[in-house]
């Protein structure tokens, strides 16, 4: 899932198209105004710098870096920025300015609250660094960077620390942590591999239709269909730390050979069966993500991307890795094997938060990237209408040998972990739990409060302000997600900003007097986030 495993996924940059007021395609996708061009719109964008210094908390030294273009029908840009000060980037430092057609500075959504224009001059050794932030046996990867660091309290001049190795269920590590560089502390550390650990699925969607390729032989499953996608056996091998840090010494993953193009048995004992559910999840998340969000791929650049199954032994999790897909086979006590179609969708969704907005893997913002995974995963299986999985509400419900499912959208807090509600203090709990409070918005506002029948399964919901009201559907609750996180979101978005980026999401798509704006704000409201 961030750098991901079960439940989060990779840092990459992406082009994004959203929806927007105006002309629509068939799929309810905006067209962009014929006379605007992204670079049209970078250039306004630019230009537009240094009139708003200040509303960018901005000075002379700043620098700011593109990333991501979005035109709405209208004529409207919304331009994604990095933002580095005397050749350092400056992590929380990103910006999105919204245009008008005529250059006008609407507004800009941003984390940053003062300038981070701060002394550059270091006073702890990159020997104290690396000791402070290479910790649990991982090892360093590369040399300490400085950065400056506005995720968290007053910007400071920091490292960046990146190590690597295996997590104690042999998942693999990437960790990022910075260390202020006047004062030795540790600041932020971020697990790039991001996972549901103990988590699995032995996910059976039947016999599915999947894209594979002729070869000498027979047939490979690779997916001409959706950039060349493939999918390969990691033959239960993991990978080494030499591997995950510098890429030497990998275990090679092989590819499926099938004489006749009919694979699997729906049975673990066929070890194609489990490379059919992997195929088919990357394929359905793909067209999910292209028919319904305009998305050409998880980094928009119509490429698939790799799948490995039977990795580890009795591996009970799955990882996206900022590359690749990798699955185990669970061990059949806690969990099946990890290849159900919501945990496909949920682990590559994270490649298309950090392409987008790059939602910082901790604190509220973490919370939010693990329910944004939940978000579009649970989307993607209700996209994919297999009546062997039905769409529903639950995370993992098919993997899961040990207990009803992962993680529960109607009321979180079944789990025994979960935030139902906002507190202060939900940014301090794993982004797993933290994220509770976004999948319970997400799923009063596409079906509302009550008892219901979902794809089988009893869902019941109740606010936590005591107020009773109906959904406007999934469907338009993950479009209004899917703009705001494309759009509005930045890597330090909290909930109360996030209640904002909604609002302004569902006022792009639907107007300002909306009942689906309404239904936002009513929704936010009922989770304590006001």
């Amino acid at each position: 899932m961030k750098k991901s495993a079960l439940l989060a996924a990779a840092t990459a940059v992406a082009t994004a198209t959203a929806l927007g007021l105006g002309a629509t395609t068939a799929t309810g996708a905006p067209k962009a105004d014929p006379g605007t061009t992204p670079a049209a719109a970078v250039a306004r964008a630019k230009a537009a710098i240094s009139e708003n210094l200040g509303t960018l908390r901005a000075t002379g030294a700043d620098a700011f870096l593109v990333k991501d273009v979005i035109l709405d029908a209208d004529g409207t840009s919304h331009v994604r920025m990095d933002r580095t000060i005397g050749g350092l980037p400056v992590l929380g430092g990103d910006v999105v300015m919204h245009q008008a057609k005529d250059g006008a500075l609407k507004s800009v959504s941003q984390t940053l609250t003062q300038s981070a224009d701060v002394s550059r001059t270091p006073k702890v050794s990159i020997a104290t660094a690396l000791a402070k932030g290479v910790t649990g046996g991982l090892k360093a990867e590369g040399k300490p960077s400085l950065v400056i660091e506005a995720r968290k309290g007053a910007p400071r001049l920091a490292y960046l620390v990146t190590s690597g190795g295996t997590q104690a269920d042999g998942t693999p590590s990437n960790v990022t942590t910075t260390i202020d560089a006047l004062t030795g502390a540790k600041l932020v550390s971020e697990q790039h591999i991001e996972t549901v650990t103990g988590d699995g699925k032995s996910l059976y969607s039947g016999t599915v239709p999947i894209d594979t390729t002729a070869v000498s032989g027979g047939f490979n499953l690779t997916d001409p269909v959706r950039g060349g996608g493939t999918t390969l056996d990691a033959q239960n091998k993991t990978d080494s730390i030499l591997c995950q840090l510098f890429g030497l010494g990998c275990p090679t993953a092989v590819k499926f050979l099938d004489a006749d193009n009919h694979w699997g048995t729906g049975l673990n004992t066929d070890r194609a069966s489990a490379a059919v559910d992997a195929h088919y999840g990357a394929a359905t998340t793909f067209d999910y993500y292209k028919n319904i969000h305009n998305r050409n791929g998880i980094f928009n650049d119509g490429k698939g991307v790799p799948s490995r199954v039977h990795y580890g032994t009795n591996y009970v999790n799955a990882f996206w890795d900022g590359k690749k897909m990798t699955y185990g086979d669970g061990d059949n006590v806690v969990a099946g094997p990890l290849v159900s179609i919501d945990v496909a969708g949920h682990e590559m969704s994270h490649g298309v938060t950090s392409a987008t907005s790059n939602l910082t893997y901790s604190g509220e913002s973490g919370g939010l990237n693990e329910a944004t995974s939940d978000i579009f995963g649970t989307s993607v299986e209700f996209y994919s209408n297999n009546a062997n999985d039905p769409g529903d509400y639950y995370i993992g419900e098919e993997i899961m040998k040990d207990r009803p499912a992962l993680r529960f959208m109607d009321k979180p807090s079944k789990d025994g972990n979960s935030a139902d509600c906002w507190s202060s203090g939900v940014g301090n709990l794993d982004v797993h739990y933290s994220s509770g409070v976004a999948n319970h918005f997400f799923y009063l506002l596409s079906e509302g409060t009550g008892a219901k029948t979902i794809g089988g399964l009893p869902h019941n919901s109740t606010s936590c302000n005591g107020t009773t009201f109906g959904g406007i559907t999934q469907a338009k609750a993950a479009k209004i997600w899917y703009r705001a996180l494309t759009t509005y979101f930045t890597t330090g978005t909290t909930y109360a900003q996030a209640r904002v980026a909604t609002l302004n999401a569902a006022t792009d798509l639907y107007g300002a007097a909306s009942a689906e704006r309404a239904a936002v704000a009513t929704a936010w409201s009922a989770v304590s986030v006001n």
